[in-house]
């Protein structure tokens, strides 16, 4: 058995979760486990070198999980032949320019999303990418980890056993409270209140829904949304109060094409400003003729048709059912990894032996679509078409 090395430039890994997800939980999880294994028994590891503004927090950071290389010269890295993957989990703003600068170097990308800040910008890179790809062989993918939760993986084992019949709807609940920052200390960064810096939560939330609607429930055809700032002034990291300028709520409903073509419709509510009773932060209901099932990040419930119960409506009595106890929890029938990691190490695979990919950032960008759709629809009132992007 031959160990390949693969060199990783990372950048902007101080960040929450560019720190946990990416470099704790899968790049030195991965190096940990011996690597990743290859289809002819070979190994690939990552040697990853971390890039970032402040030389004190990134080399206090390699020093802390075992990275032998770090840096405060992007360009420098960049040059060095050596390592031929660049990661990005900075800030949205800078995405597309340090894509082009890492794709015009040779190098192989990953990125966190959303991939641009419109979708312009996120067509223009997608673009890059593929001509990088058909020209140089260059391999390029954008994170969509909701797909390998536990919870949603239950979900589509559901679904591709027919559980569901015909789909009919699908509800997802996310969100929790973010201290304002006057009486607690904040939990999110203050310029994701900002909009002028990249904030907001249709930006932060909306980017994801593409990918877990398509893969799970059915393609995007349209979407009303109604956004809204329900706490206009927060305190940041100093702090100092701020007038909170991005929308901190979104309130979407979309029409979807099923996958046996039947209409889906899914309610989608995203909140920094909710408190939760609910079985986790996202909750994923999902409605059909045959049956019902409920997801959060790990645990998934189900009801079938025949074990659905009868209530009754009375308003005058107290409700005797406990309809928490009435669902069945679908078994871990697996063990289930990192849902990051487990991306990571098939655009690895992807990279070294050209094993399938299709999280692509053409995929990307149709998150940045969504965006622009759901901001359009806030601000004209109305329902606005998805249509099928051509990259």
């Amino acid at each position: 058995m031959a160990i390949q090395r693969l060199g990783i430039i990372m950048h902007g890994v101080t960040g929450r979760m560019g720190m946990n997800q990416h470099l704790i939980r899968s790049i030195c999880a991965i190096r940990a486990q011996g690597g990743v294994s290859l289809s002819n028994g070979d190994k690939v590891m990552p040697d990853p070198i971390l890039i970032g503004r402040n030389a004190e927090k990134i080399a206090a950071l390699a020093q802390a999980h075992g990275i032998a290389r770090w840096g405060t010269d992007l360009d420098a890295a960049l040059a060095n032949a050596d390592d031929t993957v660049f990661f990005d989990a900075g800030t949205t703003q800078m995405r597309p320019t340090l894509l082009a600068k890492a794709i015009r170097a040779g190098k192989h990308v990953y990125c966190e999303k959303p991939i641009a800040t419109n979708l312009n910008e996120a067509v223009e890179i997608a673009r890059l990418a593929e001509e990088a790809s058909a020209k140089r062989g260059l391999k390029h993918g954008a994170v969509q980890d909701k797909l390998f939760l536990p919870g949603l993986r239950k979900l589509d084992m559901l679904r591709r056993a027919g559980f569901f019949g015909r789909m009919l709807s699908v509800r997802i609940e996310f969100g929790y409270w973010v201290f304002e920052g006057d009486l607690q200390p904040i939990q999110r960064p203050s310029w994701n209140y900002r909009a002028e810096d990249g904030g907001g939560i249709i930006l932060d939330t909306v980017c994801h829904w593409p990918y877990v609607l398509d893969n799970l429930f059915g393609d995007v055809q349209s979407i009303s949304c109604l956004g809204a700032t329900h706490i206009p002034q927060r305190w940041d990291e100093a702090g100092q109060p701020y007038a909170a300028t991005a929308d901190d709520a979104a309130y979407c409903t979309l029409e979807l094409k099923g996958h046996n073509g039947e209409p889906v419709v899914a309610q989608v509510n995203s909140s920094w400003t909710t408190r939760v009773r609910r079985d986790d932060l996202v909750t994923f209901h999902v409605d059909g003729t045959h049956g019902s099932a409920v997801a959060g990040l790990q645990e998934c419930r189900a009801q079938s048709r025949v074990a659905t119960p009868r209530p009754v409506w009375n308003p005058d009595i107290k409700q005797t059912m406990n309809f928490f106890d009435q669902w069945q929890d679908v078994p871990d029938s697996q063990v289930y990894d990192n849902g990051f990691k487990i991306q990571w190490e098939h655009f690895i695979r992807h990279v070294v032996e050209d094993a399938p990919y299709r999280w692509t950032l053409p995929e990307g960008t149709k998150g940045v679509q969504l965006v622009e759709a759901a901001l359009q629809s806030w601000k004209e009132r109305r329902w606005v078409d998805v249509p099928a992007l051509k990259i």
